[in-house]
């Protein structure tokens, strides 16, 4: 009986010494590659606006400081914002994206990472206008990106 307890012991202490979840640092974002990604733009209380669009961009293979998955609405002034507050839990990536400037657009994105697919929500807030929003995407690996870095969103 003491060796039974004694073995069990040691299970314990082996599982509380691992990690209960272990990220690399290439995890944290979807992996590398081309990227075709459905996007649906939402604003509060108006309805039968939202049109599906598909973009086809490719994903750098590391974050450089940048926005992991770019907002890719119209008119957007995400493309010089940097993205803080990288968290994962499991297989969500959650972050926050922040502008230079007072008064300058913000937002908060949720992801969920999958092998080769992702799905998120980025709900924005247009700065000093108080306008809010919702991008809602949905993106799955193509292969790896070719000479062409992006392309425009298609209507």
């Amino acid at each position: 009986m003491a060796r039974f307890r004694t073995s069990i012991f040691v299970a314990l202490v082996a599982m509380l010494a691992q990690p209960v979840y272990s990220v690399r640092a290439d995890q944290l974002t979807p992996r590398s590659g081309m990227y075709e990604i459905t996007v649906r733009l939402e604003l509060p209380h108006v309805e039968r606006w939202a049109v599906d669009q598909t973009a086809t961009i490719c994903l750098p293979t590391k974050n450089s400081g940048g926005i992991p998955v770019p907002v890719l609405s119209a008119n957007n002034p995400f493309a010089k914002c940097a993205a803080t507050n990288l968290t994962t839990n499991g297989a969500t990536l959650e972050y926050d994206i922040v502008c230079p400037g007072r008064g300058d657009a913000k937002a908060h994105a949720i992801y969920t990472l999958a092998a080769d697919t992702f799905a998120g929500r980025v709900a924005m807030v247009m700065g000093a206008k108080n306008m809010t929003m919702t991008e809602l995407q949905h993106g799955r690996r193509r292969g790896d990106c070719g000479p062409l870095e992006s392309e425009a969103l298609d209507e």
